[in-house]
């Protein structure tokens, strides 16, 4: 058991308080925090961009880490859809705007948030660090799974958005208690926000099995994902990444 609190099915229990507050006025950020948050925001502004090379290998990287016995045969191909992207570029999905419900071919409908690169470095990063839950959330491998499920890469670039909007990286500096918390984690750890990512991706698979979720329901599921996140990031005591009772789904 990794950390302080233990997490199931959307609860958690332990030694610290709950606490939904608006703002504390006197949090001032320290230089390191600020540096770290404006390195974080320089990377939350970058598109991707299918002319970079460094982009077109990040994605080929993506494939490769997913998988390794699969051999992709182009940028361009169906193959994406094995991992869960819209169609067969998954260039379209990183885009910057909210879109309109996308139709599948499967017929089913997806309400669509793009986040830019960072989409696809937190997918990399989740990959990376922590293969076997990566793995076994792409493969859908553990739980009673759904007829229809969620797509895992639109997912992931769904749960970036949700994390940018939670933690008000687009604003000058954060006003609620889940911002200033992460801010504070990003003393501790500089790559807080990419782990946080892989942390609300746990959880929201964990939601989806609990609330015996199909297709459709995917947006209402995200939706009681980042309530729950928003609540363990609003408790008192947080100072770490790993204070989160949510930090264990990883290990699990």
């Amino acid at each position: 058991m990794v950390g302080n609190r233990t997490w199931f099915g959307g609860l958690f229990n332990g030694s610290g308080k709950r606490r939904q507050v608006n703002a504390e006025k006197n949090f001032e950020m320290t230089p390191i925090q600020e540096q770290r948050l404006q390195k974080l925001k320089d990377r939350l502004n970058i598109p991707y961009d299918e002319t970079r090379l460094d982009h077109l290998e990040s994605l080929k990287t993506l494939w490769k880490v997913s998988f390794p016995d699969t051999k992709l045969t182009g940028l361009v191909s169906e193959q994406w859809k094995d991992m869960g992207w819209q169609g067969s570029n998954p260039a379209t999905d990183f885009s910057w705007f909210i879109c309109e419900s996308k139709e599948l071919t499967n017929g089913m409908l997806l309400i669509f948030r793009g986040s830019g690169f960072v989409s696809l470095e937190n997918l990399l990063f989740f990959a990376r660090r922590y293969p076997a839950a990566f793995q076994r959330l792409l493969l859908k491998t553990q739980g009673l799974r759904a007829t229809w499920e969620y797509p895992f890469a639109v997912a992931g670039v769904n749960i970036s958005h949700m994390l940018i909007q939670l933690l008000e990286l687009n604003s000058a500096r954060p006003k609620y208690l889940p911002g200033i918390n992460f801010v504070r984690m990003l003393s501790e750890h500089e790559e807080a926000f990419d782990i946080l990512y892989c942390i609300a991706f746990e959880m929201m698979d964990a939601q989806w099995l609990a609330m015996r979720a199909s297709y459709m329901q995917f947006n209402d599921v995200l939706e009681a994902t980042k309530a729950q996140l928003e609540r363990e990031l609003s408790l008192e005591d947080l100072h770490r990444i790993q204070d989160l009772p949510a930090y264990n789904l990883l290990f699990k």
